[in-house]
């Protein structure tokens, strides 16, 4: 920039910002970079809204809040919505001063991507105007078609994918949850020691059972793969590999059964498929896709792993110390009579967890004054040690609640405008 002062005043919705020349020059913004390569008046005119050049101030049409919010992520590297902002309208303001979706933090992106699936805004600034130069009747018919598939694809993605977005939603959720506890209650009632007599008599009936249970969440999941945006973003998600887990075993039993036969070849496989039946546990975590507190455990425990990884280490640390002064007081020190339950120190770390967790399960407990002392002193510092995480991990979990809760009625508002029409 070859006029006006080496002090550069952005003055953006009536709020101003002081920047010397050579910030101006690297600022990360690609639109007030741009107005240190201005070479006139009216090269500076196409980048802002007005230039004042006796105080060499440049003058923003913008929303004043929101750029507050992208100043800070410019010092401190995160960006996140304006509170009580359209997340469209944040994001209009973010191509303008020449950011893209991915600077938002994740919490923020996922918002957006809900956002503009309500509204099926699938349009970047380049296609819509490539749509404004080219208005062809064919083109148009086209991009029109395109636009109503994609209307039904992502009707179809968030019916399977968000209980709350539809009445069918609701319906198919209902019928998913349905058929889990079915499961349960047969993978339950399938170790009592009656069930084997009742399940000779009526092998055929309990078999067609589980075969529908499996049938149903197979083709849940095959649909929710084709309809998916991204296919292998679906195959990382922990949900879906948790179902892959779930459905995957009984079909490796029937392979089994089908190559081995019913004979004394399928005893030599009995543990195996054993294991692998007992894996169809894993259909309770289902249940995630459908309860809100289920939700919130695990984006807690994602989101809280170092939390976790310093409470692993707190009692890491204290059970190595705590163990081998045990295992010294109550076997080392006494040759004449020593106590058998602490002859090891991995011995004495069970003792050490069941104390300082404050189970006490009484399988095994020190007999002499010193040990005793040890054990006051591990139940008192194994309830202090586990409470310094709690905090943190306590307030992650009553943020990820309202966030979650947010959105699922947000959903619910929907639902209920869609039910009204």
């Amino acid at each position: 920039m070859k006029f006006g002062k080496s002090i550069c005043i952005l003055n953006v919705g009536g709020t101003k910002y002081a920047f010397p020349r050579d910030v101006i020059k690297d600022f990360p913004l690609s639109r007030v970079s741009r107005l240190h390569k201005c070479a006139s008046e009216k090269e500076v005119l196409e980048v802002c809204d007005d230039y004042d050049r006796e105080r060499n101030e440049f003058f923003f049409d913008r929303h004043s809040e929101a750029f507050c919010f992208i100043m800070l992520y410019v010092k401190y590297g995160k960006l996140r919505f304006v509170p009580q902002m359209c997340e469209l309208s944040f994001y209009n303001e973010m191509i303008y001063w020449g950011l893209e979706s991915s600077d938002l933090e994740f919490c923020c992106q996922r918002r957006l991507d809900d956002r503009m699936s309500d509204s099926y805004i699938h349009f970047s600034e380049e296609e819509a105007r490539l749509a404004e130069e080219l208005r062809d009747d064919n083109l148009v018919t086209s991009l029109v078609t395109e636009r109503e598939e994609s209307k039904w694809l992502e009707r179809m993605r968030r019916t399977f994918e968000e209980p709350t977005s539809s009445i069918a939603a609701q319906i198919l959720a209902s019928v998913s949850v349905i058929f889990v506890i079915v499961s349960m209650v047969m993978l339950c009632a399938s170790t009592l020691p009656d069930w084997k007599t009742a399940e000779n008599k009526s092998v055929e009936e309990h078999r067609i059972i589980e075969a529908v249970c499996i049938g149903w969440f197979t083709a849940e999941c095959i649909v929710r793969f084709i309809v998916s945006r991204d296919k292998c973003e679906f195959v990382k998600r922990p949900l879906n590999i948790i179902d892959l887990l779930a459905i995957t075993p009984y079909y490796i039993s029937i392979s089994m059964t089908v190559l081995t036969g019913e004979n004394s070849q399928l005893q030599r496989a009995g543990v195996t498929l054993r294991v692998l039946r007992m894996m169809r546990i894993f259909w309770v975590i289902k249940l995630a896709r459908h309860f809100l507190g289920l939700q919130t455990l695990g984006l807690t425990l994602r989101r809280c792993y170092r939390e976790m990884v310093m409470l692993l280490l707190f009692i890491c640390v204290p059970m190595a110390i705590f163990s081998a002064l045990a295992q010294l007081l109550e076997h080392g020190l006494d040759l004449e009579s020593p106590n058998e339950d602490y002859a090891s120190i991995p011995a004495a770390c069970w003792w050490v967890i069941i104390s300082m967790t404050t189970v006490g399960y009484g399988d095994m407990y020190p007999i002499t004054v010193p040990g005793r002392v040890l054990g006051g002193l591990c139940v008192v510092s194994g309830i202090v040690l586990l409470a310094l995480p709690i905090t943190f991990i306590y307030h992650s979990f009553v943020q990820c609640y309202h966030e979650l809760k947010f959105r699922s009625a947000r959903c619910t508002r929907s639902l209920s405008a869609e039910f009204l029409n």
